[in-house]
Parts: C-alpha cells; sequence; structure tokens
C-alpha cells in the first residue's frame, strides 16, 4: 500500500507498477460517496486503485484506507498526464456547489479533459449519471428506452456528458449508470429538516426513487466484472415511494414529529439559484423501472426497498450508539 499521496506521474519511480500483479488497476475521479465505496470493495478484492482528488488533505486520507491517490484537477488537462493505464475507469464526479465552478465546466468539460488526456486504450468506462436526465413526469414509469428530456440544469448537464462518452473512442466499452437518489448512512434525504422542525416544500403524492448507497457500489462493482453489461442501466431499488409514506415512515423510525409538508411554489424564474432549485426537484414525479438491472445483475440488491435500507441504518446508529455509551 502507498502511505503517500502522489502527484500525478510520481507513481512511477516508486515501484508501485507491479502492484497490479495480483489484481487489475482500476481509476476512480470523484472519489466521494459512492466512489469511494467502490474503491473500497476493489481494493478489498486485491486491485490496485488509483484516484484522482484536487485536495493533498483528500489525497491523504485516501492512501491510508489503501487508495493510490493522485493530486489533479479534471478542470486542468495538463494536471492528467501521466496517470496509470487502467483496466477500469470510474468517472462519479460531484458537484461542489461552493467551488465557483460551472456544472457545465465540471460534468462536461471535466468528462472531456479526462477522455482526451487518460491513456487506457482498452479499458472499460463506466460513468455514474442521473434520472434526472429524463425530467419531470406525471408518474409515469421510466426505463432504458425512455427518451431524457431533462429540466434541470443538473439533468442536462448529466446528458450532455453521457453524450460526451457516448462520442468518444471509448464508446463501444462504455457504461452509463443512470442513479435514483442516493441514500444511506449519513446521507438520509431531509431527516435534518425533519429533525429541525422545519416544513418540506413538496407535493406529497409524488414519487421519490431511491438506490442505498452499498447497493449502487455493489452495482458498480458487478457492472465491471459483467463480461458484456448493457451500455446504460437505471440503477434503482425498483420501488418507488410516495413522498407523504417516506417522510411518514422516517418519523416513525427515528422517533421524529408528522412532517410538515407545504406544497411548492408553482411559479419558477430561469436562472434560479440552488435553494430555489429544491421545489423544482421536489415535484419531480416519475418511477423507475429496475428490470434490466435485476436482469443483467441479479440477487444484487441488499436492500430492494427504502423500508429495508432505512432499518439497516437505524440498527448500525443504535449498535454504534451502544458501543459508544460502553466504550
Amino acid at each position: 500500500m502507498i502511505t503517500k499521496s502522489l502527484t500525478v506521474g510520481s507513481w512511477r519511480n516508486m515501484g508501485v507498477a507491479n502492484c497490479g500483479a495480483y489484481g487489475m488497476v482500476k481509476l476512480i475521479f470523484g472519489c466521494g460517496y459512492l466512489g469511494k465505496r467502490v474503491g473500497l470493495r476493489w481494493i478489498d478484492a486485491g486491485h490496485e486503485v488509483h484516484t484522482v482528488t484536487r485536495r493533498q488533505e483528500k489525497a491523504t486520507e485516501l492512501t491510508r484506507h489503501g487508495f493510490i491517490a493522485h493530486v489533479a484537477d479534471i478542470r486542468r488537462p495538463e494536471s492528467l498526464v501521466g496517470l496509470p493505464t487502467a483496466d477500469t475507469v470510474l468517472f462519479a464526479v460531484g458537484y461542489d456547489r461552493t467551488s465557483g465552478e460551472s456544472m457545465y465546466s465540471v460534468y462536461v468539460e471535466g468528462l472531456a479533459n479526462v477522455l482526451n488526456t487518460v491513456d487506457s486504450p482498452k479499458s472499460r468506462w463506466i460513468y455514474v449519471s442521473s434520472t434526472g436526465v429524463f425530467g419531470e413526469s406525471h408518474a409515469d414509469w421510466i426505463d432504458e428506452t425512455t427518451i431524457p428530456h431533462p429540466q434541470r440544469e443538473g439533468g442536462r448537464v448529466c446528458l450532455m456528458a453521457e453524450q460526451t462518452l457516448q462520442k468518444s473512442r471509448f464508446a463501444d466499452r462504455a457504461v452509463v449508470l443512470r442513479m435514483a437518489g442516493l441514500y444511506g448512512p449519513g446521507r438520509i434525504p431531509r431527516r435534518r429538516e425533519m429533525e429541525t422542525g422545519q416544513s418540506i416544500a413538496t407535493n406529497p403524492g409524488s414519487y421519490l426513487n431511491l438506490i442505498h448507497i452499498d447497493d449502487a457500489a455493489a452495482v458498480v462493482v458487478g457492472v465491471d466484472d459483467c463480461p458484456g453489461p448493457p451500455s446504460l442501466l437505471l440503477v434503482s431499488d425498483g420501488h418507488p415511494v410516495q413522498r407523504r409514506d417516506y417522510y411518514d415512515y422516517i418519523a416513525r423510525l427515528w422517533g421524529l414529529p408528522a412532517p410538515l409538508l407545504v406544497a411548492p411554489p408553482v411559479v419558477e424564474s430561469e436562472g434560479r439559484g440552488i435553494h430555489e432549485d429544491v421545489p423544482r426537484r421536489a415535484r419531480g414525479n416519475k418511477r423507475i423501472r429496475n428490470q434490466l438491472l435485476r436482469d443483467t445483475l441479479p440477487g444484487v440488491l441488499r436492500f430492494p426497498t427504502y423500508r429495508d435500507g432505512l432499518q439497516s441504518i437505524v440498527a448500525t446508529e443504535a449498535k454504534k450508539e451502544k458501543e459508544a455509551n460502553e466504550g
């Protein structure tokens, strides 16, 4: 294991090139909530896992977990020179709203920079996209054959990034994973608002599509192991839940007051900011079908419904609290 973070290219001079003798070489862009979990699974399987991060402190933290961390910036193609030739490239970059950069520059231009500079001619490329590319709906069922019609900036740039990958030299071995809402330990949609008694602007009868973070990571690993995966997969637990039922269930599990749900504003302007963007997301009302996912990776989902996933989180939190009290 490399015990310090590296600038791009320096790993070649440290004897790391032989680390992949007992496994394959994986390269991750975006080692956050999802990417880190995928990387840890690959490390446990004996693979050599490289990751790219902009921050030295994040690189140092990742090396402690067995990653070979490179400090580089996808917005600066000159910083990407010298990355390893990988068997798999995972692009799971999230958007940092505090960065001052546009979503387009991160998702589309950033991906284009990676595609143009990374020398992995035979690698499989996995791009983590979003079901937001479908836009709003009327509780319709959505699958891989549904034509995207994004109506929010996030969905539009994700679709443009998908198209950038599909037009690249790696298109014939690329897989796009359109993820539903990720949830898991430390990330439960709207729990914080409910704990503080804030009102939630949403349509109570509209549908919420979710996937537990551990299942999402298992899908990425499973797709990578699959000899001939589909080029596009929708990643969801396949059990959409109406928002009123989801919030009520959270309240019962954590012993919180009944949620206060209010109707979102009807009129919104273009160029809305982050806070103005929340109501439009809350009005999304589609149901994601995951039949192709289940056919491709049978048995991959440990948490087939949001209830299973939330119950697991409650049990884990209770166990940690008990251990802390006993310690």
